[in-house]
């Protein structure tokens, strides 16, 4: 539970017709489901009051439910997990909504915590996201999302390019940028309003819906964190995640 006056929603977004991986939340790694790893990773949180999953699929609800989770049907033609995230939040009363990516199965509750600690810190903060340090090969990878950041560790701006670009040696990499990992973490009435806006144009271009918030005029704050993100996008994924596991014993 958390230890504030906030009340705290994890949400973890599952839809069964991914468009690269159907049926995704359900395939086994190590002989449990996707889904199974990431509700086991997030509940023992000490800062979600609740935690639920929100999916379109009967077969995916029974898992969550199984697992000890609530399970919220959402409609199948959202656009987004972050539209299927605000649309089970409407079912709770919730100040902070934590958006907990279903195919990330070695996420752990220490980094939702760490996501979820400036929101009781600063009650105006709109919205929050995780990061690592960047290495020198992620600069120039188009799959990997860079944050330029402030002084206060708030977000400049995201991109799949090389930011910051140095002018004097294209191969530098710049303090203040950072890797991104896709977590977030949502004043309840910003991400309704993030939900109401349309995609926008420089979201569009890049690929990053985070950058609709920086449109909005939203405040990210980025926390950094010693974790790498490893999602799992295709079956080949699978198989990459089960090695890192091994390699943990």
């Amino acid at each position: 539970m958390s230890k504030s006056n906030k009340n705290i929603l994890g949400v973890i977004p599952a839809r069964y017709g991914a468009t690269r991986f159907p049926g995704k939340p359900l395939k086994p790694i190590f002989g449990r489901p996707l889904l199974q790893w990431v509700i086991e990773g997030s509940r023992t949180s000490q800062s979600l009051d609740k935690l639920v999953v929100a999916t379109d699929n009967q077969e995916i609800a029974q898992l969550a439910q199984k697992c000890g989770v609530e399970a919220v049907m959402t409609p199948s033609e959202l656009p987004s997990g972050s539209d299927r995230v605000w649309a089970a939040s409407t079912e709770f009363k919730a100040d902070v909504v934590v958006n907990i990516q279903g195919d990330e199965p070695l996420i752990s509750a220490e980094i939702i915590d760490a996501l979820v600690r400036p929101f009781l810190e600063d009650s105006d903060l709109e919205m929050a996201t995780l990061a690592r340090e960047l290495r020198a090969e992620d600069l120039h990878n188009n799959t990997v999302a860079k944050i330029v950041v402030n002084h206060r560790q708030e977000a400049l701006y995201f991109s799949r390019y090389g930011i910051p670009y140095s002018r004097h040696n294209a191969e530098q990499k710049i303090s203040g940028c950072l890797k991104h990992i896709g977590l977030y973490a949502y004043k309840s009435s910003f991400l309704k309003k993030f939900c109401e806006q349309a995609p926008v144009e420089i979201e569009k271009m890049e690929g990053l819906e985070q950058l609709r918030a920086l449109y909005l005029g939203a405040r990210i704050k980025v926390v950094q964190v010693d974790h790498e993100s490893w999602g799992v996008d295709t079956p080949d994924d699978v198989m990459r995640v089960e090695q890192i596991l091994k390699a943990r014993g």
